[in-house]
């Protein structure tokens, strides 16, 4: 009887290597019979009209405290001290305060969505301040309305979802 060709040992070889790389591979929950556990999410994001937000400016104990900056809601109730009843910022709350963040004002007439006529400076500040303090500490839990919407209801088209911080497509269904 002939010889098996060297390359059918190679052959043989490597077949017996792959069965044993897949013996040692970790078995995955869900094919040992337990059910896989979902991943971890946060409250789902929503579109929230003025009126709605106002709802959540500190007033009430067992509420969150919402404040909007740059048309993006933040639940900033971690910083109650800063932000509840009586607080020094309480005054940023339940609006999209966006100009009195760009000018550190707590003027009632700053305490608005409307960033027209800041001076370049300022709207670094906004920036700045909306990336290192709010996105950076604070959970997104929305959208102001206003911020997708034009004031007669129409769409915003230069509203871009993929644009938006912290927005995940996947996150959304």
């Amino acid at each position: 009887m002939a010889r098996p060709a060297p390359w059918w040992r190679l052959r043989l070889l490597a077949a017996l290597a792959l069965a044993l790389a897949l013996a040692l591979v970790p078995v995955p929950s869900a094919w040992a019979g337990q059910t896989p556990r979902p991943a971890e999410r946060g409250p789902p994001v929503r579109l929230f009209t003025e009126e709605e937000l106002a709802r959540y400016g500190g007033e009430e104990e067992d509420q969150p405290i919402y404040l909007a900056v740059k048309g993006v809601v933040f639940d900033v109730t971690s910083g109650k001290e800063f932000y509840g009843r009586g607080a020094p910022y309480n005054a940023l709350t339940g609006k999209d305060s966006s100009r009195g963040v760009a000018k550190m004002s707590l003027d009632p007439a700053d305490l608005t969505h409307d960033t027209t006529g800041l001076t370049a400076k300022e709207l670094e500040a906004l920036d700045d301040v909306f990336s290192k303090v709010y996105k950076a500490k604070y959970p997104i839990v929305g959208y102001t309305a206003r911020r997708i919407l034009n004031d007669d209801g129409s769409p915003n088209l230069d509203f871009k979802p993929e644009d938006q911080p912290h927005f995940d497509i996947k996150d959304e269904f």
